[in-house]
């Protein structure tokens, strides 16, 4: 489903698939805002491509909430005592320069994008959870950031019982800032193209190949920008982070909404912001996160809207999606080069559901990677880090789940015959002895696919909600006929 940011692809043409071979300075894989944030910094210094398999913010960044902010949650805390007080104050300062830095790529090219300064709020209902949030603040207050305050008080329609306050933070609407980026991109003679899947790179007398459609295009560098790795290794990205699918609504209040922006301490946690529709306000509500292809699907649209509903009883709904995010397991993005032993190649993913001002930083960090400078930054986010995991549970929790799909061991094969599948569902069943994924439409029809996902081989689970097939392992999502939709897998399924 497409999100309301995605209705401003109506006011702009698609670009060209590619059609011919190339050679460039640098080739980016992905044309979301980390893609457009790295091909802006360097477009008017090197030649640069980028290749969107899609259309630009096709998958997360056009699914976002188009927050702008630093405060990432309950994080500083947390980020002291799993690292140190000057790596958390080095986090903290990264991200306020991506904000002040987006702002000002805004003035500069002159993007309308709705850019609205805002303060930013996480808060609890809880007593129980008070301390929590107490102690955050505490923490943020050791990293010296100003205009930072514990507040009891927030404008939102709800009781609580606190809340920090982050201040200058801002919001805006994603894809117009990225049409903006694009704009500035081709004014600086670098290439977009959509419509243009990469199948394959290969290291070859020191320069990359990268496969896309028919066409091969040969770079000095390459950046990854596909939010999950389409390269398993040597970089084996795959056992360091999963993904995680969040559900979100707009909904017309049918009255004056809030200042600020929002997001709830408990779990699972729920983020509000507005939007400016014309004379109008709209609310966002974005929440109720699952780890993609797990069995326990909760319908997150019916939460959201007897949450919203709960503030704003005459509240309707617009728009509904779901968005994709990778997580690190330490909570930190991976930013940098690929692998130790491939030169040149760069990556950015497991922004942890902040990649707005991740993205930025990651633009950033690869720019001066590029272009042989330092950043003071790079080290904290260093995507070749290989350190103790400290959150060993939910590491061990991981691979439980993967080893269990892989063994091919995780769903009981139903005894029901094709015939018991109910209108609109997808199950897994056996025909002659073989594993099927099939879903019946509403019309009746039968899709069969292979139900073995296409990146390294998990079994997949049919979410019955969104009527599409998702892998436990790495989160690649497949339609119910079996066309890859969300990566790392980039190949179809098998279709019987």
């Amino acid at each position: 489903m497409n999100s309301y940011w995605e209705e401003e692809r109506k006011n702009h043409d698609l670009f060209e698939e590619i059609k011919e071979d190339k050679k460039v300075s640098v080739c980016i894989i992905g044309g979301g805002l980390t893609g457009l944030q790295t091909a802006y910094n360097l477009s008017d210094k090197l030649d640069v491509v980028i290749l969107e398999k899609d259309r630009i913010c096709g998958s997360t960044s056009g699914k976002t909430t188009g927050k702008i902010t630093s405060q990432h949650g309950v994080f500083y805390d947390y980020l002291i005592n799993s690292q140190s007080k000057e790596f958390a104050k080095m986090y903290l300062e990264a991200n306020e320069k991506a904000i002040q830095n987006i702002k000002d790529i805004i003035e500069k090219e002159e993007i309308e994008c709705d850019l609205e300064e805002e303060s930013s709020y996480v808060f609890t209902k809880q007593e129980t959870k008070l301390d929590m949030i107490k102690n955050e603040q505490k923490a943020v207050d050791k990293l010296q950031k100003e205009k930072s305050d514990y507040v009891k008080e927030i404008e939102l329609p709800t009781e609580i019982s606190g809340a920090i306050e982050f201040k200058n933070q801002a919001q805006f609407h994603p894809l117009k800032y990225a049409y903006g980026l694009a704009k500035a991109i081709i004014k600086n003679d670098g290439k977009i193209y959509e419509n243009t899947k990469v199948t394959d790179i290969k290291r070859e007398n020191e320069k990359y190949v990268v496969y896309a459609n028919k066409n091969k295009v040969i770079a000095d560098y390459v950046v990854l920008a596909t939010r999950y790795p389409i390269m398993n290794v040597p970089g084996y990205y795959f056992l360091k982070m999963y993904q995680s699918t969040s559900y979100a609504m707009v909904f017309d209040a049918k009255k004056k909404l809030f200042d600020g922006m929002y997001i709830s301490y408990e779990t699972p946690n729920v983020s509000f912001r507005t939007i400016r529709d014309g004379d109008r306000e709209l609310l966002l509500a974005v929440g109720y996160d699952y780890k993609t292809g797990t069995e326990e699907l909760r319908d997150g649209y019916q939460r959201l809207e007897v949450i919203v509903r709960k503030m704003y009883p005459d509240a309707e709904v617009l728009y509904k999606w779901t968005a994709e995010d990778c997580i690190s397991l330490d909570k930190i993005p991976y930013i940098g080069q690929y692998s130790s032993i491939m030169k040149n190649l760069y990556i950015a993913t497991g922004f942890n559901k902040w990649g707005v001002t991740s993205s930025n930083v990651a633009a950033n960090i690869i720019t001066d990677k590029i272009l042989q400078k330092e950043n003071k930054y790079e080290e904290i986010f260093k995507s070749t880090r290989i350190e103790p995991i400290k959150n060993r549970q939910e590491m061990g929790d991981m691979l439980k789940e993967a080893n269990k799909s892989i063994l091919l061991s995780r769903f009981k094969i139903p005894k029901e015959e094709l015939d018991n599948i109910k209108i609109g569902e997808g199950k897994i069943i056996k025909i002659d002895n073989t594993k099927v994924g099939v879903y019946k439409s509403k019309t009746g029809e039968i899709y069969k696919v292979k139900p073995i996902c296409t990146h390294l081989g998990c079994e997949l689970y049919f979410n019955n909600i969104e009527k599409i097939w998702e892998c436990p392992c790495h989160g690649s999502k497949f339609t119910y006929d079996g066309k890859s939709i969300e990566v790392p897998s980039n190949k179809d399924l098998k279709t019987f």
